[in-house]
C-alpha cells in the first residue's frame, strides 16, 4: 500500500507526479543562471563600489585602504579651503537637464506614439523599425554629428542669427541647447517605445464618450487618455530620466569642458593619477541611491494603476 502522508507531500506539475523538494531544485536551476548574472554583475560591483567610497586617495591618484568619511563630507561640499556650492551646481544642473530632457522627451513622444499607433498595422513594424535606426549607429558617431548640424554654417545657426540669438560666425554649441537636443535624440526612442505599447491598446471608447460630452482636446487628454498610459509613461520617464541624469558623453562632447554634469564629475574622478577614485565611488553610490529613489517613488505612485502588460 502506498503512504498517504507520502503522496500528501506529492505535487503534480506538468502532468507529472513529484515533490516540493524536487520542485525548488527545478525552480533553483531555472532562476540560477540570473541570479548568478545579478549577484557579479551588480551586486558584487556595488559593494566593491561601496568599499572604495570610504578608503582614502593615495598619493599616486590611486586607492589607499583607509576608512574615512571625508569622501562624504567632500560630496557635502566641505573641501580643504571650506565650503563650496560647485558640486551642488553640478548636481542641480544635472537634474534640471535630465528633467528638461524627460519633459521635451513626452511632449514629442505622444503625439509620435500615436501617429505610429494610427498606421496602418502591416506599416507599424517600418515606423518602429525607422524610430530605432540610430540605434544602430554608435552614440558617439550620432553626437559627433550633431555638430555639424550645430556648426556655423548650418541652416538651423543661419537662423538662429538671423533671429538674433548667436552672433555672426557662432556655433549653436557648446551650450545647454546643444547638450539637450543631444539628450533628447539620445533617449526619445526609450519614451515612445513604452508609450506606443500603451496607445496600441487603447480603450478608444472612452475617448469617443468623452468627445460626446463636448469636452475638449485638453479634458479627453486628462480624463480618457492619460489614465490608460500613465503606466506606460511612468516607465519612459525611468528610462529616460535616469539614464541623462548620468551621462557623460554628450555633455562632454556637446556641452563642453566647462559644462559639468554628475556623469562628467565621476568620469574625471576615475583618473587614476589624476583623479580620485574613492570620491568619485561616493559620487556613484550617490547616484545610485538618487536612482533606487526614484524608481520607488514611480513604483509607488504607479503601483495602483493599471500594468501595462
Amino acid at each position: 500500500m502506498s503512504d498517504p502522508t507520502a503522496t500528501a507531500r506529492s505535487l503534480i506539475w506538468r502532468g507529472a507526479l513529484t515533490t516540493r523538494a524536487r520542485l525548488a531544485r527545478a525552480g533553483g536551476a531555472l532562476v540560477s543562471p540570473g541570479l548568478l548574472w545579478i549577484i557579479f554583475f551588480c551586486a558584487l560591483p556595488t559593494l566593491l563600489l561601496f568599499c572604495v567610497a570610504f578608503a582614502s586617495r593615495s598619493d599616486s591618484g590611486g586607492i589607499e585602504w583607509t576608512f574615512t568619511f571625508d569622501n562624504f563630507r567632500q560630496l557635502a561640499g566641505y573641501g580643504t579651503f571650506g565650503w563650496t556650492s560647485t558640486n551642488l551646481a553640478i548636481i542641480g544642473r544635472s537634474l534640471s537637464i535630465a528633467a528638461v530632457t524627460t519633459v521635451l522627451c513626452t511632449l514629442l513622444a505622444y503625439p509620435l506614439a500615436f501617429f505610429i499607433a494610427s498606421r496602418p498595422r502591416h506599416t507599424r513594424l517600418i515606423w518602429l523599425v525607422v524610430l530605432t535606426v540610430p540605434f544602430w549607429t554608435n552614440l558617439i558617431v550620432r553626437t559627433y554629428a550633431w555638430l555639424i548640424v550645430l556648426g556655423p554654417d548650418s541652416p538651423i545657426t543661419q537662423l538662429a542669427t538671423y533671429l538674433g540669438f548667436i552672433a555672426p560666425g557662432q556655433a549653436l554649441y557648446p551650450g545647454t541647447f546643444a547638450t539637450c537636443m543631444g539628450m533628447i535624440t539620445a533617449f526619445l526612442p526609450f519614451m515612445v517605445m513604452p508609450l506606443y505599447a500603451a496607445v496600441e491598446k487603447l480603450d478608444w471608447n472612452l475617448l469617443e464618450a468623452a468627445q460626446d460630452l463636448y469636452s475638449s482636446r485638453l479634458r479627453v487628454f486628462r480624463h480618457a487618455i492619460f489614465p490608460q498610459t500613465a503606466a506606460a509613461l511612468s516607465v519612459g520617464i525611468i528610462l529616460t530620466f535616469i539614464p541623462a541624469m548620468g551621462m557623460f558623453l554628450v555633455s562632454d562632447i556637446l556641452g563642453g569642458a566647462k559644462f559639468m554634469l554628475i556623469g562628467n564629475l565621476i568620469q574625471l574622478q576615475f583618473g587614476f593619477g589624476s583623479g580620485n577614485p574613492p570620491y568619485a565611488a561616493a559620487l556613484s553610490l550617490m547616484l545610485i541611491l538618487l536612482t533606487l529613489f526614484i524608481v520607488a517613488a514611480f513604483a509607488r505612485l504607479g503601483g495602483k494603476k493599471e500594468d501595462l502588460l
